[in-house]
């Protein structure tokens, strides 16, 4: 069986992949776990109910993946709906289900006390702000600044994600950083 290079697959892709092709889901896991951390810790303010309902989300997300449709929604969209989902869950049980891991066969987290500080360290300055505001951009534009601003990745790489120009993405770069800084100047 051939597999498909998912360094520049969209993440939609990736899910339909992730049956057949473990690496597609992995990749996929790669692009926002960080992403979802920093949202469980916001809202939690706990770097280990933080680890554990981000681990909780991909396990349900992997064994969901064949069940996704991209007709309903984008990947991100999916993945934070079934975040939302969990993170009410909790507050309502006041703990953390485990049901997908179990399901999954995956061992409970242990974490270690580095972990835990690399969690508590996530920036939740001001400058914070810039990543929920990043949410409310357009699609394309929230695409292109999280991947060349938070993801780091060059604009070729991005073009070819994205499949546009390269020109396209250094607008939709510009467009979006134009668009993060005006909202920040107005909520300052």
């Amino acid at each position: 069986m051939r597999t498909v290079r998912s360094d520049h697959a969209t993440d939609e892709d990736l899910l339909a992949r992730s049956a057949r092709e473990p690496e597609a889901f992995g990749r996929f896991y790669d692009r926002y776990e960080g992403e979802l951390l920093r949202f469980f810790f916001r809202a939690t303010r706990r770097a280990d109910l933080a680890a554990d309902l981000t681990a909780e989300v991909f396990a349900a997300a992997l064994a969901g993946a064949s069940g996704f449709d991209r007709c309903r929604g984008g990947a991100r969209t999916w993945l934070y709906a079934i975040a939302r989902h969990e993170l009410a869950d909790t507050w309502e049980r006041g703990r953390v289900e485990d049901r997908a891991r179990r399901r999954l066969g995956m061992e409970p987290l242990a974490l270690s006390d580095e972990s835990i500080e690399r969690i508590e360290s996530i920036d939740l300055s001001p400058g914070g702000a810039a990543l929920e505001l990043l949410d409310e951009l357009p699609a394309d534009q929230r695409a292109a600044v999280h991947g060349r601003v938070l993801e780091e990745r060059d604009y070729a790489d991005l073009a070819l994600a994205l499949e546009c120009s390269e020109s396209v993405v250094r607008q939709r770069v510009s467009r979006g950083l134009r668009s993060l800084r005006a909202r920040l100047e107005k909520a300052g």
